[in-house]
């Protein structure tokens, strides 16, 4: 990524933020922050429960994850769970979307798996010039989106130390083209990582930005959340290997950034 990218997608981000937003967040930076969250998560629990049966078996580290995304907020965190679990019974009612039901998208051989950085979440690689949208209905768009996002997380999941709920993801962007772009599905897939699956990417590197990107990017930037901008880095060609080994060991770097470690579909994984 040039550094005139560099600059324009730091703009976006400055303009995005706010006073209001820094000063709730400093609230809630003291020590005793784990005690306002143990209290917080039982109270969400019993409301979402009361409104929803389904709830019950709920884990306190999925309502910490809908809380911490919303602040802390749990008014605000308990309707975002409840509009989970009716998006889960509607899309996904056996928690998984079978391979069987898109084999074009997996033939396109754009999700892999590989490595583990310094914080010890598991690396997802995504080659997004090998992504073709979707000619199809809104409806019929979604099962793709699902299936990479559930199987990704399905994974991550396994392949998660203990005490670990994240996620780090590479975007690479080499050969991107117009060809490529598919907002619908950027928006899409967005929506249900920042909706349904809240606080499990820990960190975006995305490299080899070609200068065409940043139309779309335009588009998908103000219906990103403050907590997932955060997350974002975008890399200049000319230091891709230096920031990458900022938080990942090279003896777990994918040999598709000049690491040891061949890549693995996500599928086979």
């Amino acid at each position: 990524m040039s550094s005139y990218l560099r600059q324009k997608f730091q703009s976006l981000t400055s303009l995005s933020s706010s006073g209001s937003e820094d000063a709730k967040e400093e609230e809630f930076t003291s020590e005793n922050r784990e005690e306002i969250e143990r209290s917080r998560i039982e109270t969400m629990k019993a409301l979402v429960q009361k409104q929803d049966p389904s709830a019950k078996d709920v884990d306190d580290l999925m309502i910490r994850r809908f809380l911490r995304a919303r602040d802390l907020d749990v008014e605000k965190a308990s309707a975002m769970y409840l509009k989970y679990l009716k998006w889960r019974r509607e899309f996904v009612p056996n928690g998984f979307i079978s391979p069987s039901e898109i084999p074009n998208d997996l033939a396109q051989n754009k999700l892999f798996m590989q490595g583990y950085d310094k914080a010890g979440r598991p690396i997802v690689l995504v080659f997004a010039a090998r992504h073709k949208p979707a000619s199809t209905t809104v409806e019929e768009f979604k099962p793709p989106v699902l299936f990479g996002l559930t199987v990704t997380l399905t994974h991550c999941y396994f392949r998660m130390p203990s005490g670990h709920e994240k996620f780090t993801a590479i975007a690479d962007l080499e050969g991107w083209g117009y060809s490529n772009s598919d907002i619908r599905g950027y928006l899409a897939a967005l929506n249900i990582l920042q909706d349904c699956y809240p606080e499990r990417l820990g960190r975006l590197f995305i490299i080899n930005v070609p200068y065409i990107f940043m139309t779309a990017w335009k588009m998908v930037y103000p219906f990103i959340d403050k907590n997932t901008k955060k997350k974002i880095t975008f890399v200049e060609d000319n230091k891709l290997r230096a920031t990458l080994l900022q938080d990942i060991d090279e003896s777990q770097l994918p040999n598709s950034v000049g690491g040891p470690l061949k890549l693995v579909p996500i599928q086979e994984c």
